[in-house]
Parts: C-alpha cells; structure tokens; sequence
C-alpha cells in the first residue's frame, strides 16, 4: 500500500476507497434461462419457470456470458481462471423466487487485473499533460481484484400511485446476467473513484460486454470507504450501496469521508454498516450493519457443474477483440499528430473515434476534423445528452462541411449554421450553402471597396488605430464583416484592412 500524500489527506486522516461495479452483460437471454433480456416492457412478462423458481426447473448456463466474460478480463489484463465455480449466495432476496442467489465466490472466472486512470497529481507515471490550475496529469493503476459472474435480482416497488401500500414485484430483471467487477482499495478519493469507473465503462462499452446505461441500472456502484492516518493500519469501512450516476458517487464519497472524519475526531469508532446516500441532503445514512461473507454462507451450486475455459476459448475472443481505448489515444497521437488531450477526447467513445476517422479518410485534414468535433459536435451531443450515432450527420456531410469551410468557401461562423442543419436533418452542405446564399465572398476587390468605405467612415477609430490602440482593428474588422454579411473570410479581412490603413 503506497504512502498517502499531503494534498490527498482529510482532516489529517488518508481516504482509501474500493468500488464494487455491478454491469449487466449485452446478451438477448438471462443467465440461466432463456428469457429475454429487454428494458421498458411491462412487469413481469419478461419471465421464464427458472427465474420463477417452479419446482423441477433447472438452471442451464447462457455461453454468451462466458465470451464477455473473457473480454473482459483480456481487456483489464486480468487472469482468466481455467476453473470457475457458481454458489448459491443464501441471503434473502425479496424479488428472487428462489430465494437465494447464483453467484461465484472462491472461484471466479476472472481475476488479478488492473486498469489505468488519469489523476491531476500523485505518483505515477508522468504524462507530462496540464490540467486546470496547472496539476500535472499522471496515470495511476487501480487493482482488480476479481470480475465474477451472478444472476442480478427483481425489482421491489413501493408506489403511492399504485393505490396499494403492498410491495409489488417486478421480476423482468430477475436473472438478468451481471458481471461484479471488484476493485482494489487503491483510490485515495472521490475523484479518482469517478474517474476509475468513466475508465472501466468506456472499457465495457468500447469491447461490446455492456451498454452500462445508467438510467436503465445496467452500471451501478457499491463503494466501500475507510479512513486511516497516514502509514496506518486500514480503517473500518462502510459500504454504500446502488451508486448510478457519477456525481453522485462523488457526493455519496465525499459525505461518508465527512462523516467518518466527524466520528473519529470525536473519539468514537466507526461501525462497518451498509450506508444510504440520500442526494437531497447530501448525507449517508446507517441501512443495516454490514454483513460478513460468511453471513451468506456460500456453497457451490449441486446444480451447475464447474466452468471450464481452455486457452483456445481465451485465443478466439482475443482474435476478435477490438482496439482498446488506451492503444486508439496513442494511435491518434502518433497517426494524425494530435495532442494527447485532444486523442483522449476523441476516443472516449468506439463511435465517435470512428466518426472521426472516417470524416478524416474522406477530407485528409485531421486537425481540421478534430477542432470541429471537439468545439461543436461535443456541444450538440451535450446539449441533448446524446450519441454521435443519434444525430443526422454522417462522415461524408460533416467531412464535406470542414472542406467548405477550409477552402475559404464558407467562413466558420456561415459553417456552424450549417453544422445545424446536418445534425438535426442532415443533407448536402454544398446545396445547404447554395440554397441559403452562404457561400464566401471571395472577390477582393469588393471587400476592398467595403474597407475603404469603413475607414471613411470611422475617422475616430482610425486615429485611434494610429496611436497604437490595436484592438480598434477588431471593431473595423466587424464592420466589414456586417457589411458582407459575414460572408467575407476574416483572414482576408484583416489583411486588406491592415493594409488600406498603412497606405492612408
């Protein structure tokens, strides 16, 4: 365990934080039946007599798991176990029928791995990047303890607007398959714990294992957080539980830090419990005292026989695996000279870095491509918290635009209003520039004559420019442009106008 540095202590006290990740695998069936795995639908139809528990039924494991699996633990550098075993997990689910859990425990099919995150300081292996405020940006590897298969359970409901106060069941997710991806205690804070699981499900998503979409509770977070002095033992920890947005494992984290802080600098000790986080107070609160492994006393499932996976199983999903995002960030660096900052971006998602490349196959200006994706396709996904893949653009219309605008056919501001139009309804830039008379005025003479007439008319604001007052250049500058209608390039603009005005 490495040392705690000064600026990541707490009231004199090291965070040391461990998250357990719950994503559900990107498969058409459940675990161990062959109900459907689908989001939205009404409760209960999603069922089958395994996830209902009907006497006779047997469990029969999905082979589909077993590929994600390996995917990704090939992806985390992580072990994948030849043998792994399923337990039955006994301890009271209220929406699983069975009324204990599939899972695994001593034996899971993956283990011992690690994954990189960026961090603004601490030790680590330099990057030699900047972020706000100056911090030197580091990379720093987080442990993986292990990645284990288990069944996923119901949904209780408590709803005043079903006119009950009854529990209702929803089983749809009941064998929904989960991989629990286990960390380390490696993270000394909130922000690297927020940064840790961005890694991991840019990860899941880049190599197909899930579409961990938060709002559908397919990612979701358990942290488990302790404090210590420095060079200490580790401290007792607590658990929160169901984590689904970023900032709220930010929020939950920092509380619970406060609170334990609180505790110890009172004299008291802290009580290993399962926590709630309540994000309208912006406190945690005790759920339960934290139960031990040995609570759920395991034992291996008389149902399913061990799980075996040959180097050959291993071989055939890494032959299919595709680019990670850490190799595509160094490629783009290498390939099209961007920055690390820029290629980091780029990548954050499989479908945007692949906008990306086939946008700069068609125009062969990558710098060009990436500063438009980077200034305003990022602020219209923003915008509407959306995909690349759920706009109307396409490689061809955006590459096509950047082109225009590069040739000094269009000026950058004409550019962004067509960027708009291809967004929302796509079509062809040339014919979008045509039809609203947005092409450049490219006829120096005229823009010439415009100068002129601007200087004539400004004799205060060229008096000023002589004295040495150069930013009354930009407001001649503006004038001009008003006066093409912002057709004429910018460049050329001030060219012509430094120029007249040296030759009054």
């Amino acid at each position: 365990m490495s040392e705690a540095r000064e600026d990541q202590l707490y009231m004199g006290y090291e965070v040391v934080i461990g998250l357990e990740v719950h994503t559900h695998l990107r498969t058409q069936s459940k675990l161990f039946s062959p109900a459907p795995v689908a989001y939205g639908d009404e409760p209960n139809h999603n069922t089958h007599p395994v996830d209902l528990a009907l006497p006779g039924v047997l469990p029969v494991l999905n082979r589909s798991v077993i590929e994600l699996a390996i995917r990704l633990g090939l992806a985390t550098h992580s072990t994948i176990n030849e043998r792994s075993v399923f337990s039955r997990k006994n301890y009271f689910y209220p929406d699983l029928p069975k009324g204990y859990q599939i899972s695994q425990f001593e034996e899971p099919t993956v283990s011992d791995g690690w994954l990189e995150i960026e961090v603004a300081s601490g030790k680590g292996k330099k990057k030699g990047k900047k972020k706000g405020g100056g911090a030197e940006v580091v990379q720093k590897r987080i442990g993986i303890t292990r990645a284990h298969l288990e069944e996923d359970a119901g949904k209780s409901i408590h709803d005043a607007t079903h006119a009950t106060t009854d529990t209702l069941v929803d089983l749809n997710r009941a064998g929904v398959p989960l991989l629990e991806i286990v960390s380390e205690p490696d993270l000394r804070s909130a922000a690297e714990a927020s940064a840790y699981l961005k890694k991991l499900r840019a990860i899941l998503r880049y190599i197909g294992v899930s579409d961990a979409d938060m709002e559908k509770g397919q990612f979701r977070c358990d942290a488990n957080v302790s404090l210590r002095r420095p060079g200490a033992e580790l401290g007792t920890r607590t658990e929160i539980k169901n984590l689904n947005s970023f900032a709220f494992v930010e929020a939950a984290i920092n509380a619970e830090v406060e609170r334990q802080a609180e505790v110890l600098d009172d004299g008291d000790e802290v009580v290993q419990a399962t926590m709630a986080f309540d994000p309208a107070t912006g406190h945690t609160s005790v759920m339960r005292l934290k139960e031990n492994a040995d609570d759920y006393r395991y034992f291996d499932d008389p149902d399913l026989v061990p799980l075996m996976i040959s180097e050959a199983d291993i071989e055939a999903v890494q032959a299919q695996l595709p680019e990670l995002p850490d190799d595509k960030r160094d490629r783009f660096v290498a390939e099209y000279a961007l920055s690390e900052s820029d290629a980091t971006t780029l990548t954050q998602s499989r479908a945007l870095a692949q906008f990306f490349e086939d946008a700069t196959v068609i125009h062969a200006q990558p710098k060009s491509v990436a500063n438009w994706i980077l200034r305003d396709v990022l602020q219209s996904l923003g915008e509407g918290d959306r995909s690349i893949e759920d706009l109307a653009l396409t490689p061809e219309s955006f590459a096509a635009l950047v082109a225009l605008v590069d040739s000094g056919r269009l000026t950058a501001k004409s550019g962004r209003e067509i960027y708009g139009v291809l967004a929302e309804s796509g079509g062809d830039p040339e014919a979008i520039m045509a039809e609203r008379g947005l092409e450049s005025v490219q006829d120096t003479g005229l823009i010439e004559g415009v100068a002129r007439e601007v200087i004539a008319s400004n004799p205060d604001s060229v008096d000023k420019y002589r004295e040495g007052d150069g930013k009354v250049l930009n407001f001649l500058m503006g004038q001009v442009m008003k006066a093409t209608q912002g057709k004429a390039n910018p460049a050329d603009v001030k060219q012509i106008l430094e120029r007249e005005l040296a030759a009054q």
